[in-house]
């Protein structure tokens, strides 16, 4: 673990390095560096996420919980990566306010996903008080 974490390390600081060298010559090669670096670490990141998501589904199932409720989790979870990445995407190309849009598409997404969550939340404690 310790050794592929260094390695992604090592790839994202070679491609930072690459990056600031092109920025002086032709910036958009520069942008497509560092996003092959995020694709690249981002594939390897999915290998990682086969334990962990098999792990948190073991503990899930023993909760009760509906299967629901987890796939909201993986999905919030998933918004708030790619909307992170993309608008730190944005925001190293300098362009805050895209940077600040992707971000803010993420958090109304989020409030969108969460409200069938909302809705049976509200509907147990109304169960509950009647």
């Amino acid at each position: 673990m310790i050794g592929e974490t260094t390695t992604a390390a090592a790839v994202c600081i070679i491609a930072a390095i690459f990056a600031t060298l092109l920025k002086q010559y032709c910036r958009e090669h520069a942008m497509f560096c560092v996003i092959g670096a995020c694709v690249a670490v981002g594939i390897a990141a999915v290998a990682y996420l086969t334990p962990i998501a098999e792990s948190v589904n073991a503990l899930f199932q023993k909760t009760g919980l509906p299967q629901a409720y987890l796939e909201t989790l993986w999905k919030a979870l998933g918004i708030c990566y790619l909307t992170g990445i993309a608008g730190d995407l944005c925001q190293d190309c300098g362009e805050t306010a895209l940077a600040r849009t992707v971000e803010l598409w993420g958090r109304l997404s989020l409030v969108l996903l969460a409200l069938p969550l909302l809705e049976s939340l509200l509907n147990t404690v109304t169960e509950v008080l009647a």
